[in-house]
C-alpha cells in the first residue's frame, strides 16, 4: 500500500511539473548583420512552430538598433508578424541614448529596457534559456 501511495504521489507531482513547464527563451541580438538578423527571424519561427506557447523575448542592443527602427529596418514586416505571435522585442535605452534615437523611431509594439545586457541577466535569473541570435 505504501508503494502505491508513493507511486501515486510521484506521478501527480511529475504531471504538475510538466503542466507548469512553459518554454521561456531570451534571444540576444547585437549585430547589424542582415544575414544574422534574418537568421533570428527564422529561429523565432522555428521555435514558435514547434512550441507555439513559448515565451520569447528578443533583446536588441548595440549594432542591432537599426533592426528595430521604423525607417531603417529591413525586417519590419517580419518583426510585426513576430509581435503578433507573442514575441517581445526589448530595445536597450542605453544604445538608443548613445545613438540619439527616440522611442518614436522604434517599431511600435517594442518595449524598452534600461540596459540590454542587464535584461538578459534578469531573464536568465528568472528561468529563461539564453540564445545568441544569428548563426
Amino acid at each position: 500500500m505504501k508503494k502505491l501511495i508513493a507511486l501515486s504521489l510521484f506521478l501527480c507531482s511529475t504531471l504538475a511539473i510538466q503542466a507548469q513547464d512553459k518554454h521561456k527563451i531570451v534571444f540576444q541580438l547585437a549585430t547589424g548583420d542582415e544575414k544574422e538578423q534574418a537568421s533570428l527571424i527564422r529561429q523565432l519561427n522555428n521555435v514558435l512552430n514547434y512550441w507555439p506557447d513559448a515565451e520569447i523575448e528578443v533583446v536588441v542592443h548595440s549594432g542591432a538598433l537599426e533592426f528595430m527602427m521604423t525607417e531603417k529596418s529591413v525586417a519590419k514586416e517580419a518583426i510585426l508578424k513576430s509581435l503578433e505571435r507573442g514575441v517581445t522585442f526589448a530595445v536597450c535605452r542605453n544604445t538608443m541614448k548613445g545613438r540619439n534615437v527616440k522611442e518614436e523611431e522604434i517599431i511600435q509594439g517594442a518595449i524598452f529596457v534600461p540596459v540590454g545586457v542587464a535584461e538578459i541577466v534578469l531573464k536568465q535569473e528568472n528561468g529563461f534559456s539564453y540564445i545568441k541570435a544569428g548563426y
